[in-house]
């Protein structure tokens, strides 16, 4: 008798203490700020894919969802490396969504601490104190973001199969942007003369492109997405043109938290088998393109310089 009770007594323990991980949020950090994939406005419901697809993650989990906001600030102290760790370290959330695949974004960090990025219901403490970093691990890539080129009015319609299509062009790049790197580099040097470098979050790029300024940017093509959905009527147009450097975006988390990985991962697996990740980036007005391989990108400086 005793033991009947012993073994119902671990079962109801077991059976409570699932109910209770069915009933916590699955937190997920979005950047607030990075259409068409995530994006917040305060007083509005979150809207993008990574928003549609947290959801269904959500849903597959048995969880509810709860998304905290966060900001990335476009400048050369940055890091979103360190932002994504600083928020799943400090227990903002569980995931960090739309993160860059790649090696030099997955290395053990090289400092103990960092700070908080800016995040919704942050106080003046939260963003002077520092966090305790972990380790940062990756879910299977779930879409593929390359860079394109688009084009001006005035080289509508060129044809662009390779960057030396571009010689001869008016370029305009971000500063210390990867498509800076790729054009400053590309053939030694030869397309140098033709680049004008913005500040970014300065200088309107797509608007200096679309008035006719310059002739041609490499951009992220969700970018791109953004800008044509916030202006139908634009000038500028997508060459078709991708640079074969590109990097998968997937979920982060902490090391600490394998099972959550792996639980994530299955339920990408079966939302993409059912053909619902591509219908979350055509709601969302996204180009949708599957994970490519390598999954995680190597070294993307070296491969540039070697190209």
């Amino acid at each position: 008798m005793n033991r009947w009770l012993a073994a119902w007594s671990i079962a109801a323990i077991l059976a409570a203490t699932a109910a209770r991980a069915a009933d916590d949020p699955l937190k997920i950090c979005l950047d607030e700020d990075r259409p068409p994939l995530s994006v917040h406005h305060k007083g509005k419901p979150g809207s993008g894919f990574d928003v549609l697809l947290a959801q269904a993650i959500a849903d597959r989990l048995g969880r509810p969802l709860t998304i905290q906001w966060f900001e990335s600030k476009l400048d050369e102290d940055s890091s979103p490396q360190l932002e994504a760790n600083a928020l799943l370290s400090d227990g903002r959330c569980s995931l960090v969504g739309g993160y860059a695949l790649t090696t030099d974004s997955l290395v053990k960090p090289g400092m103990k601490t960092a700070r908080l990025p800016d995040f919704a219901g942050a106080t003046r403490d939260d963003r002077r104190r520092r966090v305790a970093l972990g380790v940062l691990v990756p879910s299977q890539p779930y879409v593929y973001s390359p860079i394109t080129v688009v084009l001006g009015p005035k080289a509508r319609g060129r044809k662009i199969a390779d960057i030396g299509d571009l010689a001869g062009l008016h370029l305009v790049i971000d500063s210390g942007s990867l498509g800076d790197a790729i054009l400053m580099t590309f053939d030694k040097g030869r397309l140098i003369d033709d680049i004008t470098h913005l500040v970014p979050g300065r200088d309107d790029l797509l608007g200096a492109l679309a008035r006719g300024d310059y002739d041609a940017t490499l951009i992220d093509l969700g970018r791109f997405d953004a800008h044509r959905a916030a202006h139908p009527d634009t000038a500028i147009t997508a060459s078709g043109y991708y640079y074969p450097i590109g990097a998968n975006r997937g979920y982060v988390g902490l090391a600490s938290d394998p099972a959550l990985i792996d639980a994530v991962n299955k339920a990408l697996t079966g939302l993409a088998a059912e053909g619902k990740i591509v219908e979350f980036g055509t709601q969302a007005g996204l180009t949708y393109l599957p994970p490519r391989e390598p999954a995680i990108l190597g070294d993307v400086w070296m491969k540039i310089i070697q190209r």
